[in-house]
């Protein structure tokens, strides 16, 4: 059986680290690229890459946000595709999960 009060603070923590860190890197994107073109070349790489993990930061935000919303749907646990129970040491591991382990194998 899942814990659903411990399930929820660990989401509400990690939702906070994932915001914390969309803030971080979207700061890092703010600042003005050098003057110097080698410089700015390396720059406007390392602003790709910060891109792209903002794009990441921001999927888990959702899936961390959407997990959130099913404890208070009263809906956690269950699969959202087949309605299936999601396995508890799923759920211990990957607390925003979704996808029963079913569900998930057939997504990859």
């Amino acid at each position: 059986m899942v814990d659903i009060a411990a399930a929820k603070a660990r989401l509400e923590d990690q939702l906070a680290e994932l915001t914390a860190r969309h803030g971080r890197i979207a700061r890092d994107l703010t600042e003005p690229l050098d003057d110097d073109s080698s410089e700015r070349a390396v720059e406007v790489e390392d602003d790709d890459s910060l891109e792209a993990q903002a794009a990441l930061v921001g999927r888990e935000i959702a899936s961390v946000a959407r997990a959130i919303e099913r404890i208070a749907e009263g809906t956690y646990g269950e699969c959202v595709r087949c309605g299936d129970s999601i396995a508890p040491a799923r759920l211990e591991a990957r607390p925003e999960a979704a996808l029963c382990i079913a569900c998930a194998r057939q997504e990859q």
